[in-house]
């Protein structure tokens, strides 16, 4: 359908029920559809095959993230090109056309960074957008470190998405609640300490990184045009700083005594 070049979309699950019907029927007129599962225990497997989607596992262990499960999922993929999305994102018509239309081109980029429509309360966050994130790759020129929020290392040329193309924008069909974001801060702040142990923070990083990054969600991404929703998200934003800072200390602390 597409003359010689082809698009694998893979997609890494572990009890992805709740959107994975509606991310598979947006990307079902792509190639290859790759779900690389971390053994669900839900309806996930049910719903990909009932798509004719190509499955592999992934062991999960005792894992709560998702990239140490990234290249092996990219390897799986058939086509040249791969199209990378979660299990709560859906790919628009136009971005598909968008990607295909690009990889017929002689000067197509390796890589391509998509914007995201994030959302919270029930409206789209202008603090969280575009919120790019660098999915489109060329498969021989990529490969994902198995890091928590690690974008992956491209081997040539990226492009980026104009943020005033909305359209082409992945829709983050996630609408986590207060009590979701607080756990996931918690989890993600726990594999980010690690990453950070040679920032060697002080006391004043309790203070000064939070609020920066509360100035930066509510301000000058634009949460303030968001209302309370805005603000909440910003607090969120900030407390998630705090936690990696203070877990930072306390490790430090258990060092000393």
């Amino acid at each position: 359908m597409n003359g010689t070049q082809h698009i694998s979309v893979v997609i890494n699950t572990y009890n992805a029920e709740e959107h994975l019907k509606a991310v598979l029927e947006a990307v079902k007129d792509f190639d290859e559809i790759v779900i690389c599962d971390m053994e669900s225990t839900d309806q996930t497997l049910d719903i990909a095959r009932s798509y004719n989607c190509k499955i592999v596992t992934f062991p999960k262990g005792n894992l709560r993230i998702v990239e140490p499960a990234r290249q092996f999922a990219i390897d799986k993929a058939s086509s040249p090109w791969v199209l990378v999305v979660d299990a709560d994102e859906v790919v628009t018509p136009e971005l598909r056309k968008y990607l295909y239309d690009a990889i017929q081109k002689d000067d197509c980029p390796d890589a391509i960074a998509i914007p995201r429509k994030n959302y919270f309360m029930g409206r789209m966050m202008h603090s969280s957008y575009p919120d790019y994130i660098l999915r489109f790759l060329r498969r021989s020129k990529c490969s994902w470190p198995p890091v928590i929020h690690a974008a992956p290392k491209v081997d040539g040329n990226i492009l980026k998405i104009p943020a005033s193309r909305m359209e082409l924008a992945f829709e983050h069909l996630a609408n986590d609640s207060v009590a979701d974001i607080i756990r996931k801060n918690n989890t993600y702040s726990d594999y980010e300490v690690p990453r950070r142990r040679k920032k060697n923070y002080g006391c004043m990083a309790l203070i000064y990184r939070p609020a920066f990054r509360f100035f930066k969600s509510y301000f000058l991404k634009r949460g303030c045009r968001d209302g309370i929703p805005g603000l909440i998200h910003a607090v969120l934003d900030a407390g998630y700083q705090f936690a990696i800072v203070a877990k930072l200390l306390e490790e430090k602390q258990a060092k000393q005594g």
